[in-house]
């Protein structure tokens, strides 16, 4: 006997409002972002206060003192619109860019809001998802991602595809939100980040979407569980540097040899 397939989980609102444990729930925050995309960067100054426009090149400043090297080739997965491979490629006067992410409407997005800004085209755009990128083993020297981890059902697989299209030697960079340090602290964030953000979703007509966030946190795992998920992965040489009383988190890997295949 067939059991009954289970209707997907909205808001309020109507908008959609991913559940982790649902079967369709790839295919859920694939739509959530989708009508999220035209208020996306909207949606995360808001949300923020603004302070989502640091975070990216705090981790890129992090970066340099990681491991400074120059980057010819870096992708950035999970693009969303664009805003990290843009910050990227200023960051990286000389290297190519290439953003992915598996909803389409993003892609679309980043594309007309990258190509006023980018006439010499260092930056193009494609579809696909973070735990099957389309390519080859040992091609890029830089992978980023921003606030994508936490929207993965797989982190550990994601973790490994980055260090396989890593030359050995380049550095994964995943910038996530996480629980502040300061306990006192965290009670504020958690006032504003669980109670307030959800009314900002209604106000660009998203319910969904500003719920799904806090959630999403809450399923995330600890700093330290993150550091040995890359470190089991195949990056060998990992830090996590902390902005905001740490309600952001930059998590750098330096990729290690490629793995014998036996």
């Amino acid at each position: 006997m067939a059991v009954p397939s289970r209707a997907p989980r909205l808001a309020p609102d109507g908008s959609p409002y991913p559940e982790r444990e649902a079967p369709t729930f790839e295919r859920d925050v694939r739509r959530m972002f989708g009508q999220l995309a035209r208020r996306y960067e909207l949606f995360n100054h808001v949300a923020s206060m603004g302070n989502d426009l640091v975070w990216r090149p705090c981790s890129l400043w992090e970066l340099d003192r990681f491991r400074p090297a120059p980057v010819a080739r870096a992708l950035d997965l999970g693009c969303g619109t664009g805003e990290f491979a843009r910050a990227v490629a200023g960051h990286f006067p000389s290297a190519r860019v290439l953003g992915l992410d598996f909803t389409r409407a993003m892609v679309v997005r980043a594309r007309e809001r990258t190509r006023p800004r980018d006439p010499t085209g260092r930056v193009g755009f494609g579809t696909a998802t973070a735990l099957r990128i389309p390519c080859a083993d040992a091609t890029f020297d830089l992978v980023t991602n921003a606030f994508l981890a936490r929207n993965l059902r797989d982190l550990p697989g994601a973790f490994r595809e980055m260090r396989r299209v890593l030359k050995p030697g380049g550095v994964a960079v995943t910038l996530e939100i996480t629980e502040p340090a300061p306990a006192a602290f965290g009670r504020l964030f958690h006032a504003y980040f669980d109670r307030v953000v959800p009314l900002w979703g209604r106000a660009v007509a998203n319910e969904g979407a500003s719920r799904y966030l806090p959630e999403s946190l809450r399923r995330f795992p600890p700093r330290d569980e993150v550091v040995r998920l890359l470190g089991s992965s195949g990056f060998p040489r990992v830090e996590a540097r902390t902005f905001s009383m740490g309600i952001v988190t930059a998590f750098l890997g330096e990729a290690g040899p490629p793995p014998t295949r036996g």
